[in-house]
């Protein structure tokens, strides 16, 4: 299977880690589409910023020569991104994941999904699709994850436990086996999660108890 080049929408924070996991897997970036016009023309460890998103000139090199990844943790600017990508190439964004990361074989993934270095993705896994995994994350076996999940560093996501859509969980978090962590939630660094986290609620502590929503 050819191995196309990688267009990087976003060249902030997220858009150099995603630069660091495609050279991981000797992938060559183009380049970098990004909103803040200032850094147009500039580079990043010699990777140019060749110029905004909704550039046709730059666009059109995606799909055929190119494929994209769409590199920030804001939602909804993932989300308009992959509709541009989708509506005017008719492709779906890349996944970026680093050579360092364990993958079981029997793991599962959409697309556009950015998952760093060490982390480990058990059997049976069922990943969906724009999530991010930072450094040392760990999906024990049978875990499901839905779409638009950020996950912080070292964080363990214990066998069994279902993470619905849109779902933040900060560093350092243990969410115990089998339970369903709701739609829109958001738990906070550190917390030790024992019980289902409601749709929409922010936990916080441990064990993890409602502190918003």
């Amino acid at each position: 299977m050819e191995i196309k080049p990688v267009i990087i929408f976003g060249a902030k924070g997220l858009g150099k880690v995603a630069l660091d996991i495609f050279k991981s897997n000797d992938i060559v970036v183009y380049g970098f589409l990004e909103e803040d016009a200032t850094l147009h023309g500039t580079e990043i460890d010699f990777v140019p910023i060749l110029g905004s998103p909704d550039d046709d000139g730059f666009l059109k090199l995606i799909g055929q020569k190119c494929d994209a990844f769409i590199a920030s943790d804001d939602n909804r600017y993932r989300k308009a991104m992959t509709e541009l990508v989708k509506e005017r190439r008719k492709v779906v964004p890349a996944n970026a994941i680093h050579y360092q990361t364990y993958v079981a074989h029997s793991a599962e993934f959409g697309y556009g999904n950015l998952v760093n270095a060490g982390a480990n993705i058990g059997a049976n896994v069922k990943m969906g699709s724009h999530n991010i995994l930072h450094a040392q994350t760990t999906l024990d076996y049978d875990v499901t994850l839905g779409d638009f999940v950020q996950i912080g560093a070292g964080t363990i996501v214990a066998a069994g436990t279902t993470i619905e859509d849109g779902v933040f969980i900060g560093t350092g978090c243990v969410i115990v086996s089998g339970i369903t962590v709701g739609k829109n939630a958001r738990i906070g660094a550190g917390s030790v999660v024992v019980e289902p986290v409601p749709a929409g609620a922010t936990v916080f502590g441990n064990p993890a108890k409602v502190v918003g929503k």
